[in-house]
């Protein structure tokens, strides 16, 4: 029997394990990406194990979240993140130069290689046939010291496509297509992997925004071959050397299948607040704007960017309408210049910003209070674009642009001919837009700004956990439900002690007193708790206030990892009807924590008020051990001086 593209990919990196579905696997990484709002912690990790440098074939550190400079945290950050990558190894990507995932693609992704990155969209290299996971910032750090990176073995569901999108429709419409069919869970525990004759009818810009939001749905990665299109793109960008063909053999079986007929697809857009919550542009003609957006890593690449300037061209957009522009990279804002496109947003209206996430992540661009906003970002969770009672919207760069002239949601289909974007024969760039590190020999001082403090130590985990339940939450809490993003917030990914004041502010603005004075205690989630984005800090924060552990229905794989990685207990309820009889305030007891981690138990008995009930410990050996000694770092210095004293 044949292997599907997902196990000749796994496969050619495995160093630890089986490849059976629920099997905990180790896999050799390649490649490494950072980005700023995480990159910070992941180099104050790497810096603490003493490693003099990275050990995987690449490691790019990417500066495009935090680029608008209120104060003196972002540069100071910016010099740290240059400086560090300078002595350790790693190539610099300055702000400016644009999002991590279209840069990554565009000028270092490799079919075949396996990436690993700090932001949770890092599944997008998976355009390019790579196997390309996100992480949390340690499993990254550990990455780049060599380390194995550790994950159950996935299932494999397999995207059968047939037929070519009609005009106006384009990828977005096929991932929301997606989440409107399977959820934001659709994917948990698998990686999606397309396949079929209507994948060549897919460009490399579908592809890129359809593999960018696997993880919105859940999945672990998401997969396309590298194919002509593929081979196509990459002599575009002249590396037209680093092209291989990967797919999957004739044979291939797949744990699940599901068939999708491109042509049958229309434009979609993803409702307020979640991106699952999908429906017909067609259906939302009612619903006003004041502000459009085209860009991101979703959206933000040559393809989308031309395309909005195309429709727009001759044209001014609604009066009421703030339309931006924000273009993946420095490479795509320069080739749409050259091709004209510039000119035509520029006269549209649209204010066209630096290559980055900005809005996507509130770095700016927060809508005006009791007004729509329509994006063609890849989440609309509440609050998460800087204002807390918002109403975003999720589509694609051709409904923004439509959408933007009407004033209202608009199906572009009404709007006429769709335009064709022209392409040129090779995409310009410049190798200085990077910077180089210095040789192995050179000394390089690491910059640190007072705002930088060191990644706090953390003490192993006692025998038993005991405390109050100081949050009880609801399905689908996501990352910025437990720590926000935002032009306030982000400065401070690289000071935990100040950050960890904003701990759960959108659902409890006392919550962080309210741990400090009960000395800690637990949190209750319901299912897919810790949704979103991989930001390790959801995770670091309440652990630096104490919380122990956390109960939840079921958790999203990132946030779970990132749990473990701060030693902080994962559990799961036995029977979720557990879940309802749980109030917050109640004092919870879960002896005998430490002696079921070592032992290896799949449950441990809780009383909660003197009421006793079953919580599951779903957790491999290695996510034990490193609970037990308090988190991923200890663990890792453990190991690292247990080899020292052997050798």
């Amino acid at each position: 029997m044949g292997q599907t593209l997902t196990e000749k990919l796994i496969g050619n990196h495995l160093v630890e394990g089986e490849m059976k579905p629920g099997q905990d696997i180790g896999i050799r990484i390649d490649q490494t990406l950072t980005q700023d709002a995480t990159g910070t912690m992941v180099y104050l990790a790497f810096d603490s194990l003493d490693i003099p440098r990275v050990q995987t074939e690449l490691s790019v550190s990417y500066v495009d979240h935090n680029i608008i400079q209120t104060d003196y945290k972002n540069a100071d950050d910016h010099r740290f993140l240059q400086s560090t990558a300078s002595k350790y190894g790693a190539i610099l990507s300055p702000p400016g130069n644009g999002v991590s995932h279209h840069v990554h693609r565009e000028r270092f992704g490799i079919p075949g290689k396996s990436l690993l990155g700090s932001d949770s969209h890092t599944t997008t290299g998976g355009c390019l046939g790579m196997l390309a996971i996100g992480a949390g910032g340690l499993d990254v750090a550990l990455a780049m010291a060599g380390k194995p990176f550790h994950l159950t073995m996935p299932r494999v569901w397999g995207i059968y496509c047939s037929g070519t999108l009609q005009p106006w429709v384009s990828g977005k419409d096929v991932i929301l297509e997606l989440l409107r069919r399977f959820s934001v869970k659709g994917g948990l525990g698998k990686i999606i992997e397309f396949y079929g004759p209507g994948v060549e009818n897919l460009d490399m810009s579908a592809r890129g925004t359809i593999a960018n939001m696997g993880v919105d749905i859940g999945a672990t990665a998401l997969v396309f071959p590298s194919d002509r299109i593929t081979r196509q793109y990459l002599k575009l960008q002249s590396r037209e050397n680093h092209w291989q063909e990967c797919r999957a053999d004739p044979d291939a079986r797949y744990d699940e299948v599901t068939e999708l007929d491109l042509s049958t697809l229309e434009p979609l857009v993803a409702c307020p607040f979640n991106p699952d919550n999908v429906k017909p542009a067609a259906e939302l003609g009612d619903v006003e704007l004041s502000q459009v957006i085209v860009g991101s890593s979703t959206n933000g690449s040559y393809r989308d960017i031309m395309m909005a300037a195309k429709i727009v061209k001759d044209r001014r957009v609604s009066v009421n309408i703030s339309f931006d522009v924000n273009p993946g990279s420095r490479q795509a804002m320069e080739n749409v210049a050259r091709m004209g496109g510039m000119l035509n947003l520029f006269h549209s209206g649209a204010r066209v910003h630096q290559a980055g996430c900005l809005g996507c992540i509130g770095m700016g661009q927060v809508p005006a209070t009791g007004t729509n906003s329509l994006r063609t970002f890849p989440r609309n969770f509440k609050g998460r674009s800087g204002l807390q009672e918002d109403r975003v919207y999720l589509c694609s760069p051709e409904t923004a642009a439509v959408s933007a002239i009407h004033g209202r949601i608009t199906d572009p289909r009404t709007f006429g001919r769709c335009p064709e974007v022209p392409f040129p024969d090779i995409f310009t760039y410049s190798e200085d837009w990077f910077v180089n590190p210095a040789p192995p020999s050179a000394e390089v001082e690491i910059q640190r700004g007072p705002n930088i403090k060191p990644m706090p130590r953390f003490e192993e985990i006692g025998e038993e956990i005991r405390g109050e339940i100081l949050l009880k939450t609801g399905d689908n809490i996501s990352t910025d439900h437990i720590l926000p993003g935002g032009n306030r917030i982000l400065p401070l990914r690289s000071n935990i002690p100040a950050i960890s004041e904003y701990t759960f502010e959108a659902l409890d603005e006392n919550f962080p007193d309210k741990a400090r004075q009960k000395g800690g205690g637990i949190i209750v989630g319901g299912e897919n708790y810790g949704q979103g984005s991989s930001r390790e800090h959801a995770a670091l924060a309440p652990r630096y206030l104490g919380v122990r552990a956390k109960i939840a229905k079921s958790f999203a794989r990132i946030h779970k990892a990132n749990l473990v990685n701060y030693g902080i207990v994962p559990l799961e309820f036995e029977d979720t009807k557990d879940y309802d009889k749980i109030q917050q305030g109640q004092s919870i007891e879960i002896p005998d924590t430490r002696k079921a981690l070592r032992e290896g138990r799949d449950t441990v008995k809780a009383r909660v008020d003197g009421q006793e009930m079953v919580l599951r410990i779903q957790l491999n050996p290695r996510e034990r051990e490193i609970l037990v000694a308090g988190g991923a770092l200890n663990w890792t210095r453990q190991g690292l001086q247990e080899s020292e004293g052997g050798a």
